[in-house]
């Protein structure tokens, strides 16, 4: 059995047993996002440092008593997780800083850090013996769904706008997904998701609607604090969209500091894009999100109504960080810098937290001598058509040796 105690509406505050509740809360509607609250006491009866680290699975499952799962067994095959953080030594020198680590979650099985929630929403729906599982995403949640709903034998059903990278569309029918293209936005495609499941009775795992997928957000920043061997950065910079990923950061960190592993918290800062920031606004303002309509290369944040804006905007000033918002150039630039400089290849949204810290440095908002986390959620291969607008183009030329000499002078 999970060591879950109970789930708590952020709005009206009504709590519910685990048992009790399916997705929100049923006094606020749709809007009554839930939290799930851990009883730290009894797992650290069985849960420490120690054990931790002698323990032989390195995925996302090595942190199972702060996860929501009541029986291991429905655990899929996948591996998840444990995924790199690297000590990025060509970055730190060229920008002059002292330290800076980048986590590459785009090793992932499907090639983004929504492999970790997906995990979880199988796991839940297996435990509830569903049989078809749902969600609406702009790609990277809807692959990472469907891979993972095919390696246990569920089916899928997939709601994404249109205009969604066809590299994701293609994960989706490669792992035999039932695809609904929407002619709208995301946030279209999010809302007719949860009708279909309420008349269909699908499993849905959409981000906030289902109160379990911050829970498998939070093991990329459980992964972290272990690979960085309990000492917490300064600043951690993340994505935004939803809003849940940065609020799985932040429930990363609150359980380990309840654990007494860390004595204290990092500040959050929450990347937008210029032309999508809803989350940067309100945490940089009086707190209100207002929506917006999406304009920006990067896809998977391009969410006009975060769906976990009011966890998110909490965590993010109670951590007493900030946002920041960059320009798809900035985007684009970061993609071609990080492939160079490192080797790591990101989407847009993979690359926009590392864009934001740049300009967080160049603009003072952090020092060269922080200690620095920075956070790239998704391959690149993700949406080769941007990869290519930032990498340029290759040279043509004859098959001789002469037309290479000609290209180098």
């Amino acid at each position: 059995m999970s060591y879950v105690k109970k789930l708590k509406c952020l709005l009206c505050g009504i709590e519910y047993k685990p048992k009790e509740i399916k997705y929100t809360c049923p006094q606020c509607g749709d809007e009554g996002i839930l939290e799930i609250i851990y009883d730290y006491a009894e797992i650290k009866k069985i849960f420490t440092k120690e054990k931790l680290k002698m323990k032989s699975e390195y995925s996302m499952w090595r942190y199972l008593p702060l996860l929501p799962v009541d029986n291991p067994a429905k655990i899929g095959p996948s591996k998840v997780g444990w995924t790199p953080l690297y000590e990025v030594i060509r970055i730190r020198e060229d920008l002059g800083m002292s330290n800076i680590w980048i986590k590459d979650d785009g090793r992932n099985p499907t090639a983004s850090l929504k492999d970790r929630p997906s995990a979880i929403a199988i796991v839940k729906a297996r435990e509830l013996g569903e049989k078809m599982v749902t969600c609406a995403s702009t790609g990277n949640a809807a692959s990472s769904l469907a891979g993972a709903a095919a390696s246990v034998g569920l089916k899928s059903y997939i709601f994404v706008p249109q205009t969604a990278p066809s590299a994701k569309i293609a994960q989706l029918l490669v792992f035999g997904s039932t695809v609904f293209a929407v002619r709208g936005t995301y946030d279209e495609a999010f809302d007719l998701s949860i009708e279909a499941t309420r008349e269909f009775g699908w499993y849905n795992r959409n981000t906030a609607f289902n109160p379990y997928m911050v829970e498998g957000k939070k093991t990329v920043a459980l992964e972290i604090i272990e690979q960085m061997d309990f000492k917490v950065p300064d600043y951690l910079f993340v994505p935004v969209g939803d809003g849940c990923i940065i609020s799985g950061v932040a429930k990363a960190y609150k359980d380990i500091f309840s654990l007494g592993f860390i004595d204290r918290l990092p500040k959050l800062v929450a990347v937008q894009a210029e032309g999508c920031k809803p989350i940067v606004e309100a945490v940089n303002g009086d707190g209100e999100v207002k929506f917006v309509e999406p304009n920006t290369i990067a896809d998977s944040i391009a969410v006009g109504i975060p769906r976990n804006r009011v966890m998110a905007v909490r965590d993010i000033k109670k951590s007493m960080g900030f946002g920041i918002a960059v320009s798809d150039k900035e985007i684009l630039e970061a993609i071609k810098y990080l492939g160079t400089k490192q080797g790591i290849f990101a989407e847009p949204a993979g690359s926009t937290a590392f864009a934001g810290m740049v300009k967080a440095l160049k603009e003072g908002k952090i020092s060269k001598g922080d200690k620095i986390v920075v956070l790239v959620t998704g391959n690149g291969l993700k949406d080769v058509e941007s990869a290519k607008k930032a990498g340029g183009e290759a040279l043509i030329i004859d098959p001789n040796l002469e037309a290479v000499k000609e290209t180098m002078n």
